[in-house]
């Protein structure tokens, strides 16, 4: 007999046999007959059982079970199997759990639930979390593709920061001092020049940043896009509103189940308010008496905006645009009209910033400036600046931080529950 997944048995007709696997979530011993609930990837099922058959069950043993299916209005979505036969098929060696997993919430810490995140992970609320991320990554491929997007795989171990700065990884490659790479920003941009013109890719980025907050990860995942022949920065803008707009619709139409675990409801569609960066800092000194750092916004400050924002605009989203030059890499094209700022943005979601993006230079003689104006030797890019020598076009891209995406849509405390194995200052394990 085939395996069927939980969601399956469902379709099944009354009375027909099937075999289900999967892993003991519950036990209920009520004497002569017995519940057992078993969980895969896909639900929870409710089986029935004689006393016997339930002798030397534990919680998360894998079993096999095989009966018939039956409505009952009592069970779980009105399912449950009369169990005939039953194997361990993964027996469990542990002396106690290190916390309960089959209750809607873990009252562990979460460094205790990091700790033992293969325990963790097993509860079915934080297993769906990786469900939304796995949309999210579905829907930006089909959100792309659809609009001549080629994906790319760019390297993870290159011979020099794409930002400069400190924050970098620094590794042994042979008799070579080499780093994990920020951000594939480099790379993307020399596939937009050799042909491709669009690309995105989603890979892992690196950064060595002393911070050990809610919303820091040294490891991360980075949704890359980058494109040629633009206009400027506002059509890079345009193609993460109707990204973000894709998203929630795609989401609704294939999470519903979980959104509801997490009592989120995705709003139909958005319309993203874009507001200069002097202006957001003026607001928030007027409106909450909060004063911003030079060129760019703190944490509290994204906070207090984005406030102001839903207030006014009743969007959980906006655009911060035209950040100061010093505060921007290298490669960020200067605005025409005043050049002490960039054609660059980020995009804030409840009081997040959760990319950043913009237009970047593409004439090569202003890049060999630019570079040695932020104190850095052109021969070191040479790689990357032998592409603008022959015909770069206008180009621009953003960067999407997948765990911080996925977070703000879920409403999570904290990025580390966004992240499969989390990699932060204090975890390399497990």
């Amino acid at each position: 007999m085939e395996r069927l997944y939980v969601k399956q048995v469902k379709e099944v007709k009354d009375d027909e046999k099937v075999l289900v696997k999967g892993w003991v979530y519950k036990i209920y011993e009520l004497g002569h007959v017995n519940f057992v609930r078993l969980r895969d990837k896909t639900g929870i099922l409710q089986l029935v059982l004689t006393k016997e058959m339930c002798a030397g069950l534990r919680l998360e043993m894998c079993i096999e079970a095989s009966g018939v299916k039956v409505s009952n209005e009592k069970a779980i979505d009105g399912v449950e199997i009369q169990v005939s036969e039953l194997s361990i098929i993964g027996k469990s060696y542990y002396d106690e759990l290190p916390f309960e997993i089959n209750k809607g919430k873990i009252t562990a810490s979460l460094e205790t639930q990091l700790d033992h995140r293969v325990i963790s992970l097993r509860q079915p609320k934080i297993m769906a979390t990786f469900k939304i991320q796995e949309e999210i990554q579905t829907a930006f491929r089909a959100y792309l593709k659809e609009r001549n997007f080629t994906e790319v795989h760019t390297p993870k171990i290159i011979a020099s920061g794409t930002e400069g700065g400190s924050e970098m990884f620094t590794v042994n490659y042979f008799d070579h001092r080499a780093f994990l790479a920020q951000s594939p920003q480099f790379y993307k941009q020399m596939m937009v020049g050799v042909g491709f013109e669009r690309v995105f890719e989603i890979g892992h980025a690196y950064r060595a940043e002393l911070h050990n907050t809610w919303r820091h990860l040294n490891e991360y995942v980075s949704m890359d896009i980058e494109m040629g022949f633009i206009k400027d920065e506002y059509e890079i803008m345009d193609l993460e509103e109707g990204f973000m707009n894709f998203l929630f619709k795609h989401l609704n139409e294939t999470c519903a189940d979980v959104l509801k675990m997490f009592d989120i409801k995705l709003p139909e569609a958005i319309k993203i308010p874009r507001i200069k960066l002097t202006e957001a800092q003026d607001i928030i000194l007027e409106e909450y008496g909060k004063r911003s750092p030079v060129g760019n916004l703190d944490a509290e400050g994204e906070k207090l905006f984005s406030q102001y924002v839903k207030e006014k605009y009743d969007s959980d989203f906006v655009f911060l645009t035209k950040y100061t030059r010093s505060k921007r890499p290298m490669y960020t094209m200067p605005d025409d009209e005043d050049d002490t700022v960039t054609k660059s943005f980020d995009l804030i979601y409840k009081g997040l910033e959760i990319t950043t993006g913009g237009q970047r230079i593409h004439d090569y003689e202003m890049l060999v400036e630019n570079i040695k104006k932020f104190g850095m030797k052109p021969e070191d890019f040479d790689f990357y600046t032998e592409n603008f020598k022959y015909g770069m076009p206008p180009h621009g891209g953003l960067a999407i931080g997948l765990e911080r995406l996925t977070m703000k849509i879920l409403d999570l405390q904290n990025i580390r529950e966004a992240s499969l194995l989390p990699r932060d200052m204090k975890r390399i394990t497990p």
